[in-house]
């Protein structure tokens, strides 16, 4: 609880509704006074100085927090009660949070470990995405700034907080705390919610360690280390560990987004956003420091929509691997242990506070309950729509769907007129396909572009498909053409390309004496859920160890826990890419994956124009250069002839 000093000479007694009783703290804004009003609710007031009351700029900026800290779920910050920004004390009234903030834990209490330390990134992260989700980025996210209540943490102080543009960034000089800055922060660059990512992994970190990630004895070292030193997380354990040394990455684009973050932490498939369901287990789980949780497979929250308990029950070991992340969903336990051990920290609780008082477990259900009915009040309000009434006032206003290609006769004819092309690309593969926020980046991104401008699109527009919705998406016309490692198969699809001819293979460290598929022989290969798994065992005998995703698989080659990697090359190389470790593609091509444009069957007019575009791109060295660019840090000697292109039929 913050210390609470008495009111001095000049403060005022009373503010709007509200008699203030004492002082909860000072900052450059103003000074935040404790009050009460008579219903009896507590809040804390910020009101402006007295010497920013004339200053225009500074009402515009208080005005702005207020903005922003309307914009967010109360339940991951202090909810607005009241304000007053046109009088002669402009003032912020917010819920007070019972609670100390994280910093003031750490640095009294000590790092925090085990189960305490999972619920505090789990709500934190929930805090984020909710965040985010406003449109909103923090741009101060920092241990002082996370008040650990006792329904779980929460996230204050918007007072530098920005709305996103159009554009998902903001333009601005440096500003922040320093330890606790982006890169692109201290650059000067564009800033977004990424920003936020790297911050939240900043405070994760020094919660668990109790020191800051970037120290110095100045801020031009702590700038420097910022900039270019690595942050050691080893003492993390998995999946925390790669989670949040991912959201340390120096480069914004291979940072995860928020949701991201939340989805891995809980156990779930990174593939779709954070739904309303996703946000209140993780509530959930942040709030209820009485039962242990323990990590179980994917699909619990997202398949099924809602944020059931998962039952306890004797079985397989605390955490499981799963095929969709490798990371283990965070479910929450009824009473009872079922067979099973609990975790050593099981019983205590995770931060050195009072225990939650009866009230607080309440507005903790009722939040939950909230975040049910709040996604039937949004299918409530999309059934209004589809039957021709408009939007509610709260709802956003959704993209409209692309039209569909099947009302022209081809793609190509379809830009022609319109000028605009919807593809469907990967989101989950480093150098190849990667969404960042509404961003896209990567090798098969670069591709599409070319063959949208080849089309002569002048707006293209990138929509994630898995493994399973290509052919559909296409079939419907949800997406005009398809470049997500689409493989030429048999099935209803035409193809265009290929435009690169991938192959099954290995990767390794490189110097680790590896050379070829026979020096494998009794080494510990890491077994995702890969065909390629199966086309190194047939040909050398090898010790296979079970990981859910190739992410997992990293982790592993890089904390020496297995000596290879089977996959294919291209998305390989993509992993390998992005880690500082060198490594290398064997070069074994177990079998060939011809990677092409998927197209709507029949549409022959654009698959000939695509394939024009692919062979321009061998003819003029692009594909090289877009080789070196994605995949050069890695001792990879890809195909760079081009392969024999598909018929149009």
């Amino acid at each position: 609880m913050p210390q609470i000093s008495p009111l001095m000479a000049g403060d005022p007694t009373h503010l709007g509704s509200f008699r203030l009783s004492g002082r909860i703290g000072e900052g450059g804004q103003g000074i935040v006074y404790l009050g009460v009003n008579e219903e009896g609710e507590r809040a804390a007031i910020k009101l402006l100085h007295v010497k920013f009351s004339g200053d225009t700029i500074a009402r515009s900026r208080f005005a702005r927090e207020l903005k922003a800290a309307q914009r967010v779920a109360s339940f991951c910050t202090a909810r607005v009660i009241e304000a007053d920004l046109d009088g002669d004390t402009p003032y912020i009234a917010s819920e007070y949070i019972d609670g100390r903030s994280l910093r003031e834990i750490v640095e009294t209490d000590g790092p925090i470990s085990g189960t305490a330390l999972d619920r505090l990134a789990i709500g934190a992260a929930t805090a984020l995405t909710a965040i985010h989700h406003a449109q909103i980025v923090h741009r101060d996210f920092k241990p002082d700034n996370v008040l650990i209540a006792a329904d779980g943490p929460r996230v204050v102080d918007f007072g530098i907080a920005r709305i996103i543009d159009s554009t998902g960034t903001i333009t601005s000089r440096a500003i922040g705390t320093p330890a606790y800055m982006a890169p692109e922060q201290i650059a000067g660059d564009d800033i977004g919610p990424y920003t936020d990512v790297f911050s939240w992994g900043a405070t994760i970190a020094f919660a668990a360690t109790g020191q800051a990630a970037f120290e110095g004895k100045s801020i031009a070292t702590v700038l420097n280390r910022i900039l270019n030193h690595e942050v050691d997380v080893g003492m993390l354990p998995e999946p925390l560990r790669g989670v949040v040394r991912s959201a340390l990455a120096k480069t914004a684009a291979e940072r995860p987004s928020a949701d991201q973050i939340l989805l891995r932490l809980l156990g779930q498939s990174t593939g779709v956003g954070a739904s309303t369901a996703v946000l209140t287990r993780g509530v959930q789980v942040a709030s209820d420091d009485t039962t242990p949780f323990r990590r179980v497979s994917a699909g619990s929250i997202t398949d099924k929509g809602s944020a059931s308990l998962v039952p306890a029950h004797s079985g397989p070991s605390a955490q499981e691997e799963t095929p969709a992340t490798g990371q283990g969903a965070v479910t929450v336990m009824p009473g009872g242990s079922g067979g099973m051990t609990p975790p050593p920290d099981a019983g205590r609780e995770p931060y050195p506070m009072t225990a939650p008082s009866g009230p607080v477990r309440r507005r903790a259900k009722l939040w939950i309950a909230f975040g049910t009915a709040l996604a039937l009040v949004a299918a409530a309000a999309a059934a209004l729509a589809l039957n021709g009434w408009p939007p509610l006032a709260f709802q956003e206003e959704r993209e409209p769907s692309p039209e569909p290609t099947k009302s022209f006769a081809s793609v190509a004819d379809k830009v022609a007129q319109t000028k605009e092309i919807v593809i469907g690309v990967k989101g989950d593969l480093p150098g190849v396909g990667l969404q960042n926020g509404e961003d896209f980046q990567g090798f098969e991104i670069e591709i599409a572009r070319r063959v949208a401008e080849g089309l002569g699109a002048e707006r293209t527009r990138f929509v994630r498909v898995s493994r399973d919705d290509r052919p559909m998406g296409l079939a419907e016309g949800r997406v005009d053409l398809v470049v997500a490692t689409f493989a030429i198969d048999e099935g209803p699809t035409q193809f265009a390309g290929p435009y690169y001819l991938a192959h099954r293979d290995v990767l390794v460290r490189a110097g680790s004496g590896i050379d070829s598929i026979e020096d494998l022989k009794g080494k510990r290969v890491c077994a995702p859920n890969s065909p390629s798994v199966g086309e190194v065992q047939d040909r050398v005998k090898v010790k296979p160890v079970p990981a859910g995703n190739m992410a997992l698989c990293m982790d592993k080659l890089r904390n020496d826990e297995v000596d290879a990697i089977p996959g294919e090359d291209l998305i390989l190389a993509g992993f390998a890419n992005r880690e500082n470790l060198r490594y290398k593609v064997l070069g074994a091509k177990l079998s060939n994956e011809r990677y092409a444009v998927g197209i709507r069957n029949g549409d022959a007019k654009t698959c000939k124009a695509v394939n024009g575009i692919i062979a321009d791109l061998y003819r003029t060295g692009a594909l090289k250069q877009l080789m070196s660019k994605y995949f050069g840090k890695v001792e990879f000697k890809p195909e760079l002839e081009q392969p024999a292109m598909e018929t149009c039929g």
